[in-house]
């Protein structure tokens, strides 16, 4: 197996990538203090769960983000700790499909009936237009660096862009129908592609097999 080629951390897609890495981490700060806060209120466990995977994604970021800095200063990249990141990230998408897994059975089992929550429903819907034009852009800048840490971040974006539309649905559906097992339900798909993404990370093999547009 050929060696994969080292990215390019020197030019303005790097930057860029730099640029979406501190967005991702502000803007799941505050997705996650306000989803937590409102699924506590609710109790809505989705919501909650919703909060605990912006938490994975703020730590994911952070490490790509301390990655980039230090490769953007020293002027190359460093094969070795580049894939101590990527099993960090893999590790990010196992413990959220873990998570959705036992909630969403727990949810299943007890058909626990939460309060509707408007801000959960306002916020989730909010996530869904902005976590896959993120994706989209951060797995731009990393086939543009060449960069499977970048790449594998923004596969781990696009995987909360696909959990807000599953909790969206979820609390909408309770919201209007009465409906409480269409969220858990969801989440078990969802917990699939994590796990899929998960052991292509770990193993540096997150491949283009879409958004190949540039």
């Amino acid at each position: 197996m050929s060696a994969h080629p080292l990215p390019d951390v020197t030019g303005p897609a790097a930057r860029r990538a730099i640029r979406y890495g501190w967005f991702t981490i502000g803007y799941n700060l505050i997705e996650g203090v306000i989803a937590v806060t409102a699924g506590l209120a609710a109790s809505a466990v989705s919501l909650i769960g919703f909060g605990v995977d912006s938490g994975i994604e703020v730590a994911a970021a952070a490490v790509v983000l301390t990655r980039l800095t230090a490769e953007l200063r020293g002027g190359h990249a460093d094969e070795a700790k580049e894939r101590r990141a990527l099993k960090f990230i893999a590790f990010t998408f196992f413990a959220l499909a873990a998570y959705v897994i036992v909630e969403g059975i727990r949810d299943l089992v007890l058909g626990e009936k939460p309060e509707a929550s408007v801000v959960g429903i306002i916020l989730t819907g909010a996530s869904i237009i902005i976590m896959p034009w993120l994706a989209h852009a951060k797995r731009k800048a990393g086939l543009a660096m060449n960069s499977r840490l970048v790449i594998a971040d923004a596969a781990e974006t696009k995987l909360c862009a696909w959990l807000s539309v599953s909790t969206f649905a979820g609390l909408l559906a309770y919201a209007l129908l009465g409906w409480t097992w269409l969220d858990p339900v969801a989440g078990f798909v969802i917990a699939g592609f994590a796990i899929m993404e998960g052991r292509e990370a770990w193993e540096g093999e997150l491949v283009c097999d879409d958004d190949d547009d540039d």
